[in-house]
């Protein structure tokens, strides 16, 4: 989204220009969220703005993140793939954890025998 903004600022795209480009954006889940968020605005005849775009949007996907975040495990992921997938949720979250927090969830949510291996470094800040 702030790539879009920025776009729009640089173009100086209208307000119903954002809306219809930020639309035609949409791919996946989120294409589905708009299909059945459009018929509800529409039965209801409420305007739609890119602001309620941009807010709407991004509190729905926010709380879908973190919820996500905190159910992250390891799985059958390898640690770099899990590693990626713990950096990029915890971009996303709005929960205010410090580092330490953080390096025992993913710590915890290692495989059986990685995190035998990982426990005893005590790690307490979390790469970058």
């Amino acid at each position: 989204m702030n790539d879009m903004e920025r776009f729009f600022d640089a173009k100086r795209c209208s307000d119903e220009n954002k809306l219809a480009y930020s639309i035609y954006m949409l791919t996946g889940e989120a294409e589905h969220w708009w299909a059945s968020m459009k018929m509800v605005l529409e039965e209801k005849a409420q305007v739609v703005t890119w602001v309620f775009l941009d807010e709407y949007y991004l509190d729905n996907i926010r709380y879908v993140k973190e919820v996500e975040f905190l159910k992250l495990v390891q799985g059958n992921m390898s640690v770099a793939e899990y590693a990626k997938r713990f950096k990029h949720l915890g971009r996303l979250h709005t929960i205010t954890v410090d580092e330490e927090w953080c390096c025992r969830k993913f710590e915890n949510d290692l495989k059986g025998h990685i995190k035998l291996m990982v426990a005893p470094l005590s790690i307490n800040e979390f790469p970058p």
